[in-house]
């Protein structure tokens, strides 16, 4: 039965892809670029880690980007576009704008954020009222409403292996993939990431790297804390994926003594701060670490005298040079992708 729903849905999610894709002229388009960055697995797959890379570079190259994004999780959706944060400053809270939105506008000066499940009229808005020369949207691999010049997947080896729901993790069939203009591969060296590529029918491919920063203090002026290696640290998660996160934490040395994982965009309680105050005292915690979406929540509530402390995710698309050439001449070049749509960088056979 399982397998039955999953290859309908996949069949459905299949048959609506090609209804855009016979009549482009269904799809709305901005006057800007539309860079979209998303992927075919449900949750977890670094998206909002690659929009603020993506964002941060185009920031350099003097571009004025606007983050389009659905602001999933959020308890307050108005009708129309919230704008979190006008380039300037952050307008919006966490009700408001959702963890990941809020997170974006706090860590990108010069970059508007806006949240709205219509991200053309929020393109509109983001062109005609703050200047956005070039978009980035979102989670925007199956937001087929919306015209994009750039289509970017991340994908991992696992896909490979999944199915559609509900059988699997899957949003779309594999073959969904080719619809890619470029890959983004979490892989430990260049022939890994190529090899993955290959087997999703996906060229170009570009390698994401992950490490991980200093850790910064949850509450008050977000200072950095020192934590040595082989210090005992207790992990607390509300995302898709925590074991990425804890092999993160493993990977610097850290000892995890205890670990509680809550739901994807989990709202935190007065008893969970508890909860965890005491479950990593028991654990002889030396302090409480979380990721940086995390925090988001965490600071909205009272956390006492809980030491605990957000450790940002630093992703990084290898080769830099010949990822940011290409992106750059998609978006202000995009007769040039035409017959030629890899002239930066190696084609994979």
């Amino acid at each position: 039965m399982i397998q039955t729903l999953s290859q309908a849905y996949g069949a459905a999610a299949a048959w609506r892809r090609a209804w855009y894709a016979r009549d482009p002229s269904r799809r709305r388009r901005l006057t800007q670029p539309v860079v979209s960055v998303g992927n075919l697995r449900v949750g977890g797959s670094g998206k909002t880690p690659i929009v603020e890379y993506i964002a941060r570079l185009l920031v350099a190259q003097g571009e004025r980007p606007a983050v389009l994004t659905r602001g999933y999780g959020r308890r307050v959706a108005r009708d129309g576009v919230t704008v979190v944060s006008d380039g300037t400053r952050v307008v919006a809270g966490l009700d408001e704008s959702g963890d990941e939105p809020l997170m974006l506008a706090r860590a990108l000066p010069g970059v508007a954020v806006l949240v709205g499940a219509d991200r053309y009229l929020s393109g509109c808005l983001a062109e005609r009222r703050l200047g956005a020369t070039v978009h980035i949207l979102d989670d925007g691999f199956q937001h087929l409403e919306l015209a994009r010049d750039v289509d970017l997947l991340l994908v991992a080896e696992e896909d490979l292996q999944d199915q559609p729901l509900p059988a699997g993790r899957l949003r779309e069939g594999l073959a969904a993939a080719g619809a890619a203009d470029a890959a983004l591969i979490t892989a430990g060296y260049d022939t890994a990431a190529e090899r993955i590529g290959r087997g999703f029918g996906i060229s170009p491919v570009f390698r994401v790297t992950r490490t991980i920063g200093a850790p910064r203090r949850v509450a008050g002026e977000r200072d950095t804390v020192v934590i040595p290696s082989a210090s005992r640290v207790f992990v607390v998660t509300g995302i898709a994926r925590p074991d990425r996160f804890t092999t993160d934490i493993l990977s610097v040395g850290w000892d995890i003594c205890g670990a509680i994982e809550f739901r994807d965009h989990h709202r935190f309680t007065a008893r969970d701060i508890q909860r965890i105050a005491v479950e990593a005292r028991a654990a002889g915690a030396m302090i409480v670490l979380t990721t940086e979406k995390d925090a988001m929540r965490l600071a909205a509530c009272d956390l006492g005298g809980l030491q605990i402390a957000s450790v940002p995710l630093i992703v990084g698309v290898e080769p830099a040079d010949a990822f940011q050439a290409w992106l750059l001449d998609r978006i202000r070049n995009p007769q040039s992708a035409i017959g030629n749509p890899q002239s930066a960088i190696r084609n994979p056979q």
